[in-house]
């Protein structure tokens, strides 16, 4: 075991040597905004957020059985990840006329302004969708609260008397959404009172929340962080700390044991070790998970299997020969298997 923390952490910088996240290559205006809106009411107004669905969902579709809401990544390319989940559905053998597909987009502000978008189209300033903060515009909307707008949508029996299983799937960027959303969701009540069952996939992140200041340790297990080397390393979306409001009405200790019960499934790419990848994030908060995504990955499973060893409602998955591909990841056969429902992964 000590070995193996080891070889996590092995180039792990500390102090000032920790590299910063480079978001400004991905901070251009995109190039497509999604066709379809959803609205939904705040205290500022009725709001706008964009997506793409396989069907239209305000007319009654009692052919759906399963939806499947991938989030893109960094790049807010909604288009791309859409595209991919039609691939991926085609390639489970999902019946079109049974599975829903939504994709939503979190645009930037410098979305809205290159493209002149209405004010009542939501933004946000840079990646802070990601970690759930509030939207630029007026109603401050947290981008965790449209996925709780497309949950409720989707309990709703009136358009959707026959749906059974809601999937969130997420790659890179994504997936750091799927699993703060995991954490932190509210809306997915909705779907359970309604006896509709919830997953999550998370394909390649380059990080994730922890719940208490501990992180690998090169001596093996987890030990306390030290935190001078690295101040801002538990605060959210690292850890627990300066939460974003969408979290605040609930401890760290109630996140967690939330959390646990979750049906989560982790896909990591067994190619996904390179330490310099251009999208990995390698600020030091998230250095001190790992030095890349494999091993943070690795690295907080066995970090919640040891603070849950009555077990877990979770599953982690090494998806062989495929490195940092949202497209090879998303139609792996696990990825398949988990997104549609069609077999069961095989445990590595």
């Amino acid at each position: 075991m000590a070995a193996f923390f080891a070889a996590l952490l092995a180039g792990a910088p500390t102090g000032a040597v920790c590299a910063a996240h480079v978001y400004a290559p991905h901070l251009r205006p995109v190039a497509v905004v999604a066709p379809d809106r959803l609205s939904i009411a705040t205290p500022a107004g009725v709001v706008q957020a964009p997506l793409y669905l396989s069907a239209a969902w305000n007319v009654p579709r009692p052919g759906i059985e399963r939806a499947v809401i991938v989030i893109h990544g960094k790049l807010r390319n909604a288009d791309v990840y859409y595209r991919t989940a039609e691939r991926a559905r085609a390639a489970a053998g999902a019946d079109p006329g049974a599975t829903l597909l939504v994709a939503p987009q979190f645009l930037a502000t410098i979305d809205a302004r290159a493209l002149k978008l209405p004010d009542n189209v939501l933004r946000w300033k840079g990646n802070a969708w990601m970690g759930g903060e509030p939207s630029a515009d007026s109603s401050a909307l947290s981008s965790y609260a449209v996925l709780d707008a497309i949950a409720r949508r989707l309990a709703d029996r009136r358009l959707f008397p026959h749906l059974k299983s809601v999937v969130f799937v997420g790659h890179s960027g994504g997936a750091q959404v799927v699993q703060r959303y995991a954490v932190a969701a509210r809306g997915v009540q909705a779907l359970a009172r309604t006896g509709i069952a919830v997953g999550y996939v998370v394909a390649n992140p380059s990080s994730y929340a922890y719940f208490d200041g501990r992180r690998p340790a090169a001596a093996g297990g987890f030990a306390p962080f030290d935190a001078a080397t690295c101040p801002g390393f538990d605060r959210w979306k690292y850890g627990m700390q300066a939460r974003a409001p969408y979290l605040n009405d609930r401890s760290p200790a109630q996140l967690e044991a939330g959390y646990a019960k979750r049906r989560v499934t982790y896909l990591i790419g067994g190619l996904d070790t390179d330490p310099a990848q251009a999208a990995l994030d390698r600020s030091c908060a998230a250095e001190a998970q790992g030095s890349n995504r494999l091993a943070r990955g690795q690295a907080y499973f066995h970090y919640l299997r040891m603070r849950h060893p009555q077990g877990l409602n979770q599953q982690f998955h090494v998806v062989p020969g495929v490195g940092h591909d949202g497209a090879r990841m998303l139609t792996s056969p696990c990825a398949l298997a988990v997104t549609f429902g069609v077999k069961s992964c095989t445990k590595p």
